[in-house]
């Protein structure tokens, strides 16, 4: 990708599968140090979070995260949310509790389920080949909607295209359309034969937003607030593949990576913001087009409607035994010592059922854990450190090793 050896593509559940498109808006700004917590919810601070408060804006300086907002609830303690560091760090404007984020990948638990209260309907099957639904899919006879479901099919994800970050690097705000983003996946040779490996694709989801559109006659948008966002009241979450959601929101930012200064000694005008992004001060993102995300990551939600959506969606609110029985049923991502596993557009990471997501701007993470009760909800306004961990993940990981060791 030019001199600049951009490292981009996967709209991903980065612990599942991570690394974020570089939308390029906005001057870059330096990072100050996240030093203040604002805490609601609870009438008093339950034990931990004094602790892990400090622990948590420790890590944040050290992944240079802007802000963040952070909801643990556990039978003993009940429910406790923090917002931490900062929204803007142009102003150092608090980020807030109640701040809508783009949540990428987490947008798939929408979708799948979707596509799950279809199949209980008897509008389509799990077994179903996709070439019943749509044609010109590599091995669409042979890939059944599970496969898609579970990332087993083996098509192409789109989001490593060449082409397509090339595009997405030259013009951030550009939009795609779910059909123009399958055509550039279709172009590629499949990665496996159906069902015999795991391969997390975007490609799979998009297809299947269009397939629900297709059988039930109605836009994305309404299907997830008629289906999902009204029935558990979720009335801050909403479908937003464009350059615009609802306020009050942070600013997003992200970083650069791999800028070969040795290839390009003298920057001027675009250039020299590159060279300033790389040498430490991440770029606002807010204004990106999230349209390349579509059905698989264009979603928008708080921290609120996300703590009440982990526990509905890891015990089946809104769908029947038999249905969620299936959607549960996990494949590993890799052979490596606690990876996660992949069931029908969920995940159980360590322990902890849900999803995660990242979007220029933004990372997120949300799950349940049925044997603990336990729910924790993550979202950062930074798609990325500097060292290539996904920030919400990160700060997931060290709720659960101080309150979770087991």
């Amino acid at each position: 990708m030019g001199r600049h050896r951009l490292r981009t593509a996967l709209l991903a559940a980065a612990l599942v599968a991570a690394a974020a498109a570089p939308a390029l808006t906005g001057p870059a700004v330096a990072a100050p140090v996240p030093r203040t917590a604002v805490t609601l919810g609870a009438a008093h601070e339950p034990p931990y979070a004094a602790e892990l408060t400090k622990n948590l804006l420790a890590h944040m300086q050290r992944l240079r995260i802007p802000g963040a907002i952070v909801s643990v609830t556990t039978p003993r303690a009940g429910t406790w949310t923090t917002a931490l560091g900062t929204r803007d760090l142009t102003t150092g404007e608090p980020i807030r509790t109640d701040d809508h984020m783009r949540v990428g990948s987490i947008t798939k638990t929408f979708t799948g389920t979707i596509v799950l209260q279809l199949v209980q309907e008897g509008r389509l099957s799990l077994d179903d080949p996709v070439a019943k639904y749509r044609k010109g899919v590599p091995n669409g006879r042979r890939i059944t909607v599970r496969q898609l479901l579970q990332m087993t099919s083996g098509l192409f994800n789109y989001s490593e295209d060449l082409g397509f970050n090339e595009r997405l690097d030259q013009d951030p705000t550009a939009e795609w359309t779910p059909e123009e983003l399958l055509d550039i996946a279709f172009r590629h040779p499949v990665y496996f034969p159906p069902g015999t490996a795991f391969h997390y694709s975007n490609t799979n989801t998009v297809l299947l937003g269009l397939i629900a559109e297709q059988l039930t006659r109605q836009p994305l948008a309404k299907l997830y607030e008629r289906r999902i966002f009204r029935p558990l009241g979720l009335r801050d979450t909403s479908y937003h593949p464009s350059t615009t959601f609802p306020r009050p929101h942070p600013a997003g930012y992200q970083f650069i990576s791999n800028v070969d200064s040795l290839t390009a000694p003298v920057l001027t005008g675009k250039d020299a913001a590159w060279a300033d992004w790389s040498a430490g001060n991440p770029y606002d993102v807010t204004g990106a087009n999230a349209s390349w995300a579509s059905a698989a990551g264009a979603a928008v939600s708080t921290v609120d409607d996300l703590r009440r959506w982990a526990p509905a969606l890891a015990t089946g609110t809104l769908l029947d035994a038999r249905t969620q029985r299936e959607r549960l049923t996990f494949v590993p991502t890799s052979d490596a010592p606690g990876a996660p596993a992949y069931g029908l557009a969920i995940a159980d990471i360590l322990g902890f059922i849900g999803h995660d997501g990242q979007i220029p701007g933004f990372t997120s993470f949300m799950g349940y854990d049925p044997a603990r009760r336990a729910t924790i909800v993550v979202l950062a306004n930074l798609n990325q450190s500097p060292d290539g961990t996904a920030p919400a993940n990160e700060l997931t990981k060290e709720i659960i090793a101080e309150l979770f060791p087991s």
